[in-house]
């Protein structure tokens, strides 16, 4: 059975896309490879924002470790586009975020997906619990 998109009723939180003329393909869309990219600038832009990552000297950091996109609805530049985010498995150190992709003020998505994050020491890249911070930060994002 084909999947059916989400709504944004499913997402705890939203973050502007800018999609960028460099993401049509020749057939005129976005290319498929890009809606990763809108997945981890979504997630790590909040994460970032939100103070649980430094990218530069943090201590933890996130390891994408699997990822995965269903697409239902083409997008094209310069289309507005808003990523739904939410936390689908808060683990000891790891978090499955999902993520929809909606285009202007479409109420369902265009496509949808999610990625793994293992959390690993920055220096060893060795599993590491997930800090309290960041645990209490995703908690209420988190849906069934």
């Amino acid at each position: 059975m084909r999947p059916q998109p989400p709504s944004r009723t499913d997402f705890a939180l939203f973050r502007p896309i800018t999609t960028r003329w460099m993401d049509n393909d020749v057939y005129g869309h976005v290319n498929n490879v890009t809606y990763y990219s809108f997945f981890d600038t979504a997630v790590s832009g909040y994460l970032i924002e939100a103070g649980l990552v430094d990218p530069h000297a943090g201590k933890v950091i996130g390891l994408a470790v699997k990822s995965q996109c269903a697409y239902f609805a083409p997008v094209s530049f310069p289309d507005a586009v808003t990523a739904g985010v939410r936390v689908d498995r808060l683990g000891s150190s790891s978090v499955q975020y999902g993520v929809g992709i909606f285009r202007g003020d479409d109420q369902t998505a265009a496509a949808a997906g999610h990625f793994i994050h293992v959390y690993v020491d920055a220096g060893t890249r060795r599993p590491v619990p997930i800090p309290q911070a960041m645990r209490d930060t995703l908690a209420p994002l988190v849906r069934a």
